[in-house]
């Protein structure tokens, strides 16, 4: 501070001295001016008066020494009748000059030209005279500008023992100023003997100073719960600031967007991810307008919501928030397809029972084809019935509509009468079905259990070859009772066994859509599993047969996650 007052002090009075001397200088040289172009002007006057009289002798009588004033006598048109400084006939016509033209136009016409180097500047002042010709007279000085650096050196001495002057007693009176000042105590400016001008001050800042103090307390605080908050969100969060730059990113955003959080704070927000949507969104937010749009991170789908800040409409930051849709978005997918293929599968009977059944009202039919129309359209209003009972059993199961009616449920019975009950079918293909084990009793819902095993059974005898075999075998041991279903059918392709599951999937459409069924068996098993916190495994080498595995746990029954 001590500094910036000697400064400002030396700077005001060397401004002061140099802007005086050049008023002064400037005032002076003007008056000078004057007094010349006065001059001038009353020299014109006289030399064209006597002109008149006698004409051009008497400017030949003048002295041409060089010390008076040049002067020209310029005819009408322009040319130069006489010059005291050049020969009249080298001349140039003198009509373009502007003191010339005036003194054509209005009688009397000056002006002021520097010359090149600025050094110089002539006053030119033109008089027409009654004949219709002009008489200028002109005469050369220094310029402004070399009159004021002729006293440069004056003026810089008279600068020199200003600054010397003002530096001491500014020095002396600073340290004066500032002492006390430097003696306040911050922390407890009250307790500081300082001017009473600065008591005001003092008190100000021991107010400001409780105050800042409460705020870091409240800011902490707040800090604290935001952090506490945030971490704990399972909503991505990112805070930016209206440059871009991460300023805050909690442990979600890093876990769903697959980011370092300590590499990207402080970074532009392009450092996390530059594909195109991200970047829109990004953008759009920076320049006030809210964005939101999908990614897709590995096998995670994401929801983008970008929301500018703003205060007295200026962007100030933005606030990224991060969902994580991939359970939506499944769902969404899966219920596209379960829609499509619901549709296929109901369309296909409905076709032929409106064809067969437009054939018979049409009277088109023979007689002795009634039967075989009769029967295909009865098996095919089965197939709808079983179909539309399957959708019905799984919604039933998503509903979770069975919860409440489990009971003790051996196992070993429930495979043997599933298995009694496809015995013609699997006799009809020289299938070898058999059942062994011991009795495995578990608590659950005895209908939901009986559809599972029924359904692998049923499956394991549709997808079998001409003359194979399944086998059916129940286990209870210490923590879990397990029920196998072994085949040697057609087998399902490593990459594809996670998605026989599925609603309506099947596995290589050319190996199975000869065989008729729902497409809903799988997708039955799976929830009746979810129901009764039962694991589902599957092992095959996709040529020679298959084998699905249910494990229940021994207290597991009750819904499953």
């Amino acid at each position: 501070m001590k500094k910036k007052i000697l400064l400002f002090v030396c700077a005001a009075a060397g401004f002061s001295v140099v802007l005086t001397a050049g008023l002064i200088h400037t005032a002076i040289y003007y008056d000078i001016s004057e007094d010349l172009k006065q001059s001038i002007a009353s020299a014109a006057e006289y030399i064209g008066a006597a002109c008149e009289l006698n004409g051009i002798p008497y400017l030949e009588s003048l002295p041409r020494n060089g010390r008076g004033p040049r002067i020209t006598l310029i005819a009408p048109g322009g040319r130069v009748l006489y010059d005291t400084a050049a020969d009249s006939g080298r001349l140039p016509n003198h009509l373009d000059r502007p003191e010339v033209q005036a003194a054509f136009e209005t009688g009397t016409g000056g002006s002021t030209r520097l010359s090149e180097t600025i050094s110089r500047q002539t006053y030119y002042y033109a008089v027409r005279l009654d004949n219709g010709s002009v008489l200028r007279t002109a005469t050369t000085t220094d310029s402004i500008f070399i009159r004021m650096l002729n006293q440069i050196l004056i003026s810089a001495g008279i600068a020199v023992v200003v600054f010397m002057f003002v530096m001491a007693a500014g020095s002396r009176i600073t340290d004066k100023i500032i002492a006390p000042i430097n003696r306040i105590d911050l922390d407890n400016p009250e307790d500081s003997a300082a001017y009473d001008e600065l008591t005001p001050l003092l008190s100000r800042i021991k107010k400001q100073n409780d105050a800042i103090a409460e705020q870091l307390e409240e800011m902490r605080k707040r800090q604290n719960e935001f952090a506490a908050i945030t971490d704990n969100m399972r909503e991505g969060l990112l805070v930016l600031d209206q440059d871009g730059r991460v300023l805050s990113c909690n442990k979600s955003a890093g876990s769903l967007l697959g980011i370092h959080l300590k590499r990207v704070e402080y970074q532009n927000v392009l450092a996390v991810r530059r594909d195109e949507p991200f970047r829109s969104a990004m953008e759009k937010a920076l320049h006030g307008t809210p964005a939101e749009t999908e990614l897709s991170v590995g096998r995670r789908y994401l929801r983008l919501l970008a929301n500018p800040v703003k205060y007295k409409n200026t962007v100030q930051g933005v606030i990224l928030v991060i969902l994580d849709i991939t359970e939506r978005a499944d769902r969404d997918r899966l219920r596209r397809e379960f829609t499509a293929n619901v549709s296929h599968e109901l369309k296909t009977p409905l076709m032929v029972i409106s064809g067969f059944a437009e054939i018979m009202a049409g009277g088109v039919a023979k007689p002795e084809d009634m039967p075989r129309f009769a029967e295909k359209i009865y098996a095919e209003a089965q197939r709808l019935i079983s179909l539309v009972n399957d959708i019905m059993t799984l919604s039933r199961l998503d509903e979770g509509g069975e919860v409440h009616a489990e009971e003790e449920t051996d196992l070993l019975a429930l495979a043997r009468n599933a298995a009694g009950r496809l015995s013609a079918a699997a006799a009809g293909r020289k299938i070898a079905l058999t059942v062994d084990g011991e009795e495995a009793r578990i608590p659950g819902i005895p209908r939901v259990l009986d559809e599972m095993i029924f359904n692998l059974l049923d499956n394991a005898v549709k997808y079998n070859v001409e003359g194979g075999a399944v086998r059916v075998s129940v286990e209870r041991r210490a923590e879990e009772s397990v029920v196998s279903v072994e085949d040697t059918g057609i087998g399902v392709p490593e990459d594809e066994q996670d998605r026989i599951f599925e609603r309506f999937y099947r596995v290589d459409k050319s190996r199975s859509s000869a065989v008729e069924g729902t497409g809903l068996g799988l997708s039955i098993v799976k929830h009746g599993a979810l129901l009764h916190n039962a694991k589902i495994e599957v092992r095959s080498d996709g040529e020679k047969g298959s084998r699905f595995t249910l494990r229940f746990p021994i207290e597991g029954g009750g819904k499953g996650t």
